[in-house]
């Protein structure tokens, strides 16, 4: 597909009528593809991936081959391709993915060096221009969860280790939480209810758990701490949610699962690690506990929750 193509067939110059026959405004693309306007708009302007077509004052429309290339490129981009390599790719044959290149792990360790030199700005920085270019689901998937590895790795027995973790984690949970914050006060409904199920006071992965959940335009509500037994039935009383995350990377007492759970009607997802080191157990409970369900990692829950249809 090239661009001339696409450009085949304009809208009407009434913005209106232009709506009326079919094309679509941006808000519209970004809720139908999960990319939001700001990566469409530095698609558009930096790579040429996009051209929308654009009115009089200034409006892009998007027609529905537009929404077929941006699906393209969202299959790179889950296969590891950077966004600066995919252009070529789009009117080439189908083709095994190449290597993914150097491009995230110079992010990686552009992000570990600011992050060993406690810089703030600088990791902002970075982390905003990779933000600016890249979906929730490539920029979790290529970025952050291979740092969280990179960075425990780092973190093992090295000499300010505690310090760089308390640094990182820190700006994560508030940078995180900032794009939530935002993505929530512009969504409706009924929100997903994420929950620190362990005793750590802070789980990377349950956030970006969060910022999957959100970029899908689905509200959500983190508690950064556990619940007390028998008190998940009130919040879930209160705030109606459509399904309820517990996430965990440490043991947990699978006997108290059914008395924890009892009386909640909606899906319930149990995920982190914690499915890892309690795997048969959580099997069988699946089978005994209506509506449960398992998942490893922040990318296989945000599935799942796809695959209930809690997004729509």
């Amino acid at each position: 597909m090239n661009d001339d193509l696409i450009m085949s067939n304009t809208p009407g110059t009434d913005y209106s009528q232009a709506l009326a026959e079919g094309w679509l405004p941006i808000r519209e693309v970004s809720r139908i593809t999960g990319v939001n306007a700001v990566t469409l708009r530095a698609w558009e302007r930096r790579y040429g991936l996009i051209v929308p077509h654009r009115t009089a004052k200034g409006h892009r429309l998007f027609s529905t081959e537009h929404i077929q290339r941006i699906q393209q490129i969202l299959l790179w981009l889950n296969r590891g391709v950077s966004v600066s390599q995919i252009k070529p790719l789009l009117n080439a044959p189908p083709t095994l993915a190449p290597a993914p290149d150097s491009d995230w792990q110079a992010w990686r360790q552009t992000m570990i060096e600011a992050i060993s030199e406690l810089a703030e700005r600088r990791l902002d920085d970075c982390f905003n221009q990779a933000m600016s270019l890249y979906p929730a689901r490539p920029l979790c998937e290529q970025l952050l969860l291979p740092l969280l590895s990179e960075l425990e790795q780092r973190w093992q027995g090295q000499f300010g280790a505690q310090l760089e973790r308390v640094f990182f984690h820190s700006w994560l949970r508030s940078k995180l939480g900032a794009r939530i914050y935002h993505n929530n006060r512009s969504l409706k409904g009924a929100p997903v209810l994420l929950i620190n199920h362990s005793d750590l006071p802070f789980e990377p992965q349950l956030w970006l758990t969060a910022l999957l959940v959100s970029s899908s335009h689905c509200p959500v509500e983190v508690f950064d701490a556990p619940v007390p037994g028998g008190e998940l039935g009130l919040a879930v009383e209160h705030l109606k949610p459509r399904a309820v995350v517990l996430y965990s990377s440490k043991t947990l007492n699978t006997h108290q699962l059914p008395r924890l759970l009892q009386g909640i009607d909606c899906p319930i997802l149990i995920a982190g690690p914690t499915v890892c080191i309690h795997f048969d157990q959580l099997s069988v409970s699946t089978t005994e506990i209506a509506g449960l369900y398992l998942a490893h990692n922040p990318v296989e829950a945000h599935q799942r929750l796809s695959q209930l249809g809690l997004y729509r």
